[in-house]
């Protein structure tokens, strides 16, 4: 028989981690404005992550050695500290984004039991947050690759409703992992030759050197494209493409399927009874069942926005179209999804790019603190975290972005700004300065030194414009912002 006595046990390590006398391993979050302090031998033995990286690292003169980790939150990892010295997370009063958030950190440290436990508690009781942060949760999951449970919970849930990725504006995206997954299913509601369409559609966004049209295409071209497509060619069900379909939407790129294929499902069409050497793969499900009301989703998800009304977002989606005159407010072509909002999410800038990355076609809106007025602007491309060169950032180049100012108050009527000089039009910030900057057009951005957009006045306008064609505001000086909201621009259809 054995005592245990595992609460004692747990309480004695966190003791020692709060014990700031005996450490040996200083673990830095946050670009350094957070530290932690640690002892290297629980770590290597409570994970494999630690153990790889603490060997290849040299201890100081002070015989420290100094982890740096700019990506993690200083209260995630104090959350992975916690569970590393006692086996205790407390959950009981952070967000859902946290816990993602915190599973995520988990993979990372290769902390599997805690990842795999956040995991089934974010399927099991959250489900309808991760419907409403659908796309972000599916691109994260297939990025790590270490996440079945949900990888299968979302697959579940795209089977019964294929145009939550097909038919979304990030398809092209897609990473191939996920994509592949997808075509192994016999349950995907969709009609063979629209998977194909989508498939054809993703490769080609995968070499954007390819002529765009197809009577320009040379044998070469073919080849890319094959290769391209070469784990998600065998997938496609073409033996049940009807014909019609088979003229119209496979024979122009007949190249890229291999000959003996392509000759059995010319055929198949004739002869369906034969027996063929191709593996002819079963039928789709092709039962389309409708999405679920919108009213099933939180209350939160409901509301448009705290800070622009439907007159407002007409007139960005006529910027957007480069219209003349305003949509009707009865017509506007685009839905505006609010991904961030400062109010629920934090104005901290770090958060800002660990919610909108992956992310094309957005809208950021800002409310100025003592002005009321609404200032903003439209990213056409992507958003991205990754970048980790050394420097403030890196320019992104468009033709399509814009600022903008609009009527609200004593302010009578809008200010629409095109860029002008288009190779400096958004710039995405380096790793290092992403607890600083938040979205940045030209010399427009929002900035913190306190982590804070809404308290440091630190966010800029610059009324020179020599990046974007005429001036918003009417001073440079630095403000604070109330609000701000970032929306994803989808098309309706």
């Amino acid at each position: 028989m054995a005592l245990k006595f595992f609460d004692k046990l747990s309480q004695n390590f966190i003791e020692l981690l709060n014990d700031k006398d005996d450490y040996n391993v200083i673990i830095e979050t946050e670009n350094r404005e957070k530290s932690f302090t640690a002892h290297s031998n629980i770590l290597k033995n409570r994970s494999p992550y630690f153990r790889k990286e603490l060997e290849n690292i040299q201890p100081n003169n002070n015989n420290i050695m100094i982890i740096n980790k700019p990506n993690i939150s200083a209260h995630i990892f104090d959350a992975i500290l916690n569970y590393i010295y006692g086996g205790i997370v407390n959950l009981g009063n952070v967000n859902t984004r946290f816990i993602f958030d915190l599973m995520l950190a988990a993979n990372e440290f290769e902390l599997k039991e805690l990842a795999n436990k956040l995991e089934t508690l974010l399927i099991d009781t959250k489900a309808s947050w991760l419907k409403t942060y659908f796309s972000l949760i599916y691109r994260t999951i297939f990025s790590e690759n270490n996440f079945k449970k949900l990888e299968n919970y979302c697959n579940d849930i795209i089977a019964k409703h294929p145009s939550l990725i097909f038919e979304n504006s990030d398809f092209k995206t897609l990473p191939e992992s996920a994509l592949v997954s997808l075509l192994k299913r016999n349950d995907l509601k969709m009609e063979e030759y629209k998977i194909w369409d989508h498939v054809l559609k993703w490769g080609i966004a995968q070499n954007p050197t390819l002529p765009a049209t197809l009577g320009e295409w040379s044998d070469e071209n073919f080849l890319t494209l094959k290769i391209t497509l070469r784990q998600c060619l065998p997938l496609i069900r073409f033996f049940h493409i009807p014909n019609a379909q088979i003229i119209d939407k496979i024979i122009p790129y007949k190249s890229i399927i291999d000959k003996q294929l392509w000759n059995e499902i010319i055929h198949y069409q004739a002869f369906p009874n034969k027996q063929y050497k191709s593996n002819i793969l079963p039928a789709r499900t092709t039962l389309v069942t409708e999405l679920p009301p919108r009213t099933e989703l939180p209350k939160a998800t409901a509301s448009f926005s705290t800070i622009i009304s439907d007159e407002h977002a007409a007139e960005i989606s006529s910027w957007i179209d480069r219209k003349t005159t305003t949509y009707p407010i009865t017509n506007i072509p685009y839905k505006f999804e609010l991904v961030l909002s400062g109010t629920r999410n934090g104005f901290a800038p770090q958060t800002f790019w660990n919610i909108c990355h992956g992310h094309d076609k957005t809208v950021v809106i800002m409310k100025v603190k003592g002005t009321n007025e609404i200032l903003g602007g439209y990213n056409p491309s992507t958003w991205d975290i990754t970048f980790n060169l050394w420097g403030d950032g890196q320019w992104m180049e468009t033709k399509d972005s814009f600022i903008f100012s609009l009527k609200n108050g004593n302010i009578k009527n809008s200010i629409l700004s095109r860029v002008d000089n288009i190779q400096y039009a958004i710039c995405k910030a380096s790793k290092h300065r992403q607890n600083n900057y938040g979205p940045r057009f030209g010399n427009f951005y929002l900035y913190s030194e306190k982590s804070n957009f809404s308290l440091d006045n630190r966010n800029y306008c610059d009324i020179k414009c020599n990046i974007y064609e005429k001036p918003i505001r009417t001073s440079s000086d630095r403000f604070s912002i109330i609000n701000y909201e970032v929306f994803k621009i989808v098309k309706k259809f």
